[in-house]
């Protein structure tokens, strides 16, 4: 086990890179042999190089025991760093490759987003913008714009009162559990699916007068589009943001309860640094993606805004 004990001699500044990938690699599979099979090189060789950077950096990255690795809290804070980093510069070097600053379009969003409504009506966009190389990326992470790592990014934020759209909150059900039209009071003895917490349900409830005791709050989902997911797979009965229902609703894999919406404090905001809400492809880009959320299918659920990050 290697142990390095901090110096109070001042250490001068890293003068080579060497061993910062090995590390990062290492790090994402807490292995020298995952690490080893990624890279193209041998577990002893990767484990030499992280061995000299613990050497230059003065601290260990790994505690190594006999048929394992643990990395450091130092480490870990160090891997994070370089994660980010990395991936910038992967995304800097292929742009920069390609010279495609015209011609590839860079959007991050949620990962529910992502899966439940814009890949599913991307087809329209590159219809009208064949030219395009559109390359999504999902993240639920706040991005840094002026990074520099994508054109647009859409996330899912509190909407405040000068915002123009936001989203609402709709009860969806697969027509498997019942055929509709169907009122939320001969719903409730189904499941009711939420995401994180039943709050927003129990709201509802209170606004119909209906008694929250007979409901079955047993199953809760980290995701939104994860809490569609089940719903069209009959699992209950979920209270959910209308645009993330919006696909399987037109295809009949989900149904509305005949009750009035909840109105929701969220939508999604389309962000773009100011450099790059000039260009044809951001503003092609931003102005598809609010048509068709105020389109009469989706409802209104997103405002635009170009800022540094988010």
């Amino acid at each position: 086990m290697l142990c390095l004990m901090p110096s109070s001699v001042p250490r001068p500044p890293l003068r080579s890179l060497s061993g910062l990938i090995d590390f990062e690699c290492a790090a994402r599979w807490l292995s020298f042999q995952r690490a080893a099979l990624e890279l193209h090189k041998t577990p002893a060789a990767v484990s030499q190089q992280i061995k000299h950077l613990e050497e230059a950096l003065g601290f260990a990255l790994f505690a190594r025991y006999p048929r394992r690795i643990a990395i450091t809290d130092r480490g870990r804070a160090l891997a994070a760093t370089l994660t980010r980093v990395l991936g910038e510069l992967h995304g800097k070097v292929e742009a920069l490759r390609h010279d495609d600053a015209e011609r590839v379009l860079r959007v991050s969003t949620t990962h529910s987003f992502a899966m439940k409504w814009l890949v599913p009506k991307l087809h329209r966009f590159t219809a009208h913008h064949p030219q395009l190389d559109l390359r999504v990326e999902a993240s639920d992470q706040p991005v840094e714009l002026a990074a520099d790592t994508c054109d647009v990014a859409v996330r899912y934020v509190r909407i405040d009162d000068a915002d123009a759209y936001r989203d609402r909150l709709i009860v969806v059900h697969s027509p498997a559990i019942a055929a509709p039209p169907r009122r939320l009071a001969d719903l409730l003895h189904h499941p009711l699916l939420y995401e994180a917490t039943p709050e927003l349900w129990l709201r509802l409830l209170a606004a119909h007068r209906l008694d929250a005791l007979r409901a079955n709050f047993a199953r809760s989902y980290s995701h939104g589009g994860l809490l569609v997911q089940a719903a069209v797979a009959g699992l209950g009965v979920a209270l959910v943001p209308h645009t993330l229902a919006d696909e399987d609703l037109i295809h009949g894999r989900l149904v509305m309860a005949t009750c009035k919406p909840l109105a929701s404090a969220y939508g999604y905001r389309v962000l773009s640094s100011p450099d790059k809400r000039a260009l044809a492809k951001v503003r092609a880009f931003t102005d598809w993606i609010a048509s068709e959320l105020a389109a009469p299918t989706s409802g209104p659920a997103i405002a635009h805004v170009a800022q540094a990050d988010t």
